[in-house]
């Protein structure tokens, strides 16, 4: 689907495509392998996505820990419960896929978290790579190239992780 508006901005994992419905912000995918979802199309930015390359620069430059941004995610009522609580962890914090699991009321869920945790549509802004086994091991990362662009994340934000 062609999206409404799009702007792609620079970042030290690579080029970041960001969607927006007018008002929210829809969709943030990272470079995989040198290539975005829609590069093919032309950039088309409006107000919330000039917003959002601000905020993601200050992220990387470790000025911005809190992203103040509207988004709209669509998704089944579990994956948008599972997707509230990753928006509750702050920088430099991180949950296990059981403990989601648990605060949502589904305690041996944890298949349907990752599934949950990997179909999050706006990472690092709902931020996902904040996710870990309960034994602080990397399991996994659908965003950009994957594991090394995690443990990329994990560490700007200084989170000890196990690989």
């Amino acid at each position: 689907m062609t999206p409404q508006f799009l702007r792609r901005v620079d970042s030290p994992i690579g080029q970041i495509e960001l969607e927006s419905d007018g008002s929210t912000i829809t969709s943030l995918a990272m470079e995989r392998n040198g290539h975005l979802p829609h590069e093919a199309l032309p950039e088309n930015s409006n107000a919330v996505l000039d917003i959002a390359a601000v905020q993601l620069a200050e992220y990387f430059a470790g000025e911005r820990h809190v992203f103040d941004l509207p988004v709209t995610m669509t998704g089944t009522p579990f994956q948008k419960a599972i997707w509230q609580g990753i928006s509750a962890l702050r920088w430099g914090e991180y949950a296990s896929y059981g403990e989601l699991g648990l605060a949502t009321g589904r305690p041996t869920a944890g298949r349907a978290v990752g599934g949950a945790v990997g179909a999050n549509p706006i990472p690092i802004i709902v931020p996902c790579h904040r996710v870990l086994a309960s034994n602080g091991r990397i399991t996994g990362y659908s965003g950009g190239n994957g594991i090394p662009t995690k443990v990329w994340l994990l560490e700007h934000e200084g989170i000890e992780a196990v690989l």
